[in-house]
C-alpha cells in the first residue's frame, strides 16, 4: 500500500508508551508476554473452531471472526512498540505510519461489528430460541461478517484519506506508541478542522451505533432471561451473556474514552494508557474470557489433544 506525500516530514518518531527508562526492560517483557499470550490464545482459538465440527454453528463462526480480528489487530502495533522499549529512537517511515493507521483502524472497527454481530446472535438465541437455525443461516452469518469487513474498509479509508490530507512541517514526535489520530493531528501544521469533524462523525457511529444496537439487544435477553423458570437455563444463559458484555464494555468503553472526549480536555498521557485496553488488553482477554467459561470450548480442546497423543 503507498501512500504520497506531501509533507516535508518523511519519518516520524514514536515517543512510545514512557520515557522513564527504568521501565521500558519491565514493560518489553510484560507487553511480550501478553503478546504471546494473545497470538497463542487466537491461534488456539481459531484451530479448536476449524477443526471441530460440533463448533461448526453461528455463534462459533462469529468466535472464529473476533480471533482473526484480535490477531491481525494486535499484530498491527505491539512488535513496533517492543521494538521502541528496546531502542532510543522508534522511527517509523511516512508511508509505514499511514499503513498502520489503516490496518489499526480497519480491525478496530471489524472488532465493533463482529462484537455487535455476536449480541444479535445471543439474542436470537436466547429471546427466539426455536426460530434460531432459521434466522441464523449460514448466509445471514456470511452477510453480517461482509457488512461489517466492509464499515470497517470505508472507515479506515476515510481516517487514512483525511490524514493523507494534512501537512506536517518540524515536529515528528508522535507521542504515543503507535500512529493513532489523537497524537497525529498534534503535530500537523495545517487545520485539523475537517479531521476533527471526521474523526467525531466516523468514530462516532462506529461506536454510538453499535453500541446502541448492543445495549438493546441485551435489554431484550434481560427480560427473556427473568421469564426463563427454570434456575439451570437461566444461569446457563448469564453465563452466555456475561462474557460478551465483560468483552464488550472493555473494548468500547476504552475505545469511546479515547475518541469522544474533546480535544481541549483529553491528556495524551491519559489516552495512551486507556488505548493499552482496547490495543492489548481485549486481544487478549477475549479468548481467555471465551474459553475458561465456555464448556463447549473446554470439551473440544480435551477432545483435540486426546487425539493428538
Amino acid at each position: 500500500m503507498g501512500f504520497e506525500n506531501d509533507s516535508s516530514v518523511t519519518e516520524f518518531i514514536l515517543v512510545g508508551l514512557t520515557k522513564e527508562s527504568y521501565l521500558q526492560c519491565p514493560f518489553f517483557i510484560l507487553f511480550l508476554v501478553m503478546y504471546v499470550v494473545t497470538v497463542l490464545g487466537n491461534l488456539g482459538l481459531i484451530s479448536l473452531i476449524g477443526l471441530n465440527s460440533h463448533l461448526h454453528t453461528p455463534m462459533y463462526f462469529f468466535l472464529f471472526n473476533l480471533s482473526f480480528v484480535d490477531l491481525w489487530y494486535s499484530s498491527v502495533f505491539t512488535p513496533k512498540m517492543l521494538m521502541g522499549f528496546l531502542s532510543e529512537k522508534n522511527i517509523i517511515s511516512y508511508s509505514g505510519c499511514m499503513t498502520q493507521l489503516f490496518f489499526f483502524s480497519f480491525f478496530s472497527i471489524s472488532e465493533c461489528y463482529v462484537l455487535t454481530s455476536m449480541a444479535y446472535d445471543r439474542y436470537v438465541a436466547i429471546c427466539n430460541p426455536l426460530l434460531y437455525n432459521v434466522v441464523m443461516s449460514p448466509k445471514l452469518c456470511v452477510s453480517l461478517m461482509f457488512s461489517s469487513y466492509m464499515m470497517a474498509f470505508s472507515g479506515a479509508m476515510a481516517h487514512t484519506g483525511c490524514m493523507l490530507r494534512l501537512i506536517f512541517c518540524d515536529s515528528n514526535a508522535i507521542n504515543h506508541y503507535f500512529c493513532d489520530i489523537p497524537p497525529l493531528l498534534q503535530l500537523s501544521c495545517t487545520s485539523t478542522y475537517v479531521n476533527d469533524l471526521e474523526v467525531f462523525v466516523v468514530v462516532g457511529i462506529n461506536i454510538i451505533v453499535p453500541s446502541i444496537t448492543i445495549f438493546i439487544s441485551y435489554g431484550f435477553i434481560l427480560s427473556s432471561i427473568f421469564h426463563i423458570t427454570s434456575k439451570e437455563d437461566r444461569s446457563k444463559a448469564v453465563s452466555t451473556c456475561s462474557s460478551h458484555i465483560i468483552a464488550v464494555s472493555l473494548f468500547f468503553g476504552s475505545g469511546a474514552f479515547m475518541y469522544l472526549k474533546p480535544s481541549s480536555v483529553e491528556s495524551m498521557n491519559e489516552g495512551k494508557i486507556s488505548s493499552v485496553f482496547y490495543t492489548n488488553t481485549v486481544p487478549l482477554l477475549n479468548p481467555l474470557i471465551y474459553s475458561l467459561r465456555n464448556k463447549d470450548v473446554k470439551a473440544a480442546l480435551i477432545k483435540t489433544l486426546s487425539q493428538r497423543r
